[in-house]
């Protein structure tokens, strides 16, 4: 499996980028229900995290600050043979704001040394712009709505993700039907279908170090975006690493766990290319233990994420 991950990451290295439409995460380690709801339970606990990401920040008094909340939670469901979740996400872009809404089911199999979860999310989609934000560069400008409009669509999403306790790989895909989002003005919001790929890999160095390499692939299936990740774990509580971005972005991650359900996170993206523009991102996340009434399986999940 290792081998295959080394392969991944020599492979999508090549992988040219551009922006999505879906925002994104430099903490994607310890955000998987956001893009693939085949992770919904794969933890034995009730797992909610909650991230917020102040992007470009540079650029906040014109107006092109990107600033995105996401909060999710999971658990699994015995006698539903797998786990459910709740994702949403608020993601404003300037004057316009789209509003993410999934309900999540995975069912879990055992396969190999692992477990496999398949999964499918159900939901809907916002997108609203309040057009009296703009400054347009002429008066009455139809593209411009006169006022704030907005619309909403159902949303479908499904995906894979398999993890042992040192390995996970998902894949997925949401907006599936593509919807089509029609604002009060009689102008549309296409919505296009987005792929996810993501792998992690925890290796221990010694006793009290473990380092945990990751990839984090985003694709609308004609332009990519790719992170390449890694963390360094101190004692299963202390963390730090980068990430690097096509685009060129690096960021500089680091958190540690308060107590060993509550950990704490943080991300400071740095612009590679001189815009003079940079982001930062919070995480908080807690995980409620639940009680086993019968012996656990050989298949456990990732220690530290």
């Amino acid at each position: 499996m290792k081998k295959i991950l080394i392969l991944i990451l020599g492979v999508l290295s090549v992988v040219l980028v551009t922006a999505q439409q879906d925002p994104q995460f430099s903490q994607n380690m310890f955000n998987k229900l956001a893009n693939n709801p085949g992770s919904a339970g794969s933890k034995d606990a009730i797992s909610t995290t909650i991230l917020h990401r102040s992007q470009y920040i540079g650029f906040a008094e014109s107006g092109a600050a990107i600033k995105t909340l996401n909060l999710s939670v999971d658990a699994p469901i015995r006698v539903l043979h797998g786990g459910i979740g709740l994702n949403v996400v608020k993601d404003d872009i300037g004057q316009s704001s789209n509003l993410g809404l999934q309900a999540s089911y995975a069912y879990s199999t055992d396969l190999g040394n692992g477990q496999l979860g398949l999964g499918v999310s159900f939901g809907m989609i916002q997108s609203k712009v309040n057009g009296t934000d703009y400054k347009p560069g002429e008066m009455n400008d139809p593209v411009i709505p006169q006022g704030e409009v907005s619309g909403s669509k159902m949303d479908l999403g499904a995906g894979l993700y398999y993890n042992t306790e040192d390995i996970y790989v998902g894949l997925s895909t949401a907006h599936i039907t593509e919807p089509t989002i029609e604002w009060q003005d009689g102008q549309e919001f296409d919505v296009e279908r987005h792929y996810f790929l993501i792998a992690g890999y925890y290796y221990f160095l010694n006793p009290n170090l473990s380092l945990n390499p990751s990839i984090y692939l985003k694709s609308d299936g004609a332009t990519a975006q790719l992170d390449i990740n890694s963390n360094l774990i101190y004692n299963n509580k202390i963390w730090g690493g980068v990430s690097y971005r096509q685009g060129p972005e690096l960021a500089i991650l680091t958190g540690m766990h308060i107590t060993d359900d509550l950990k704490l996170g943080l991300a400071y993206d740095i612009v590679l290319s001189g815009i003079g523009s940079n982001s930062i991102e919070f995480m908080l996340g807690y995980d409620f233990k639940i009680k086993q009434d019968k012996a656990i399986s050989k298949h456990k999940n990732p220690r530290f994420l």
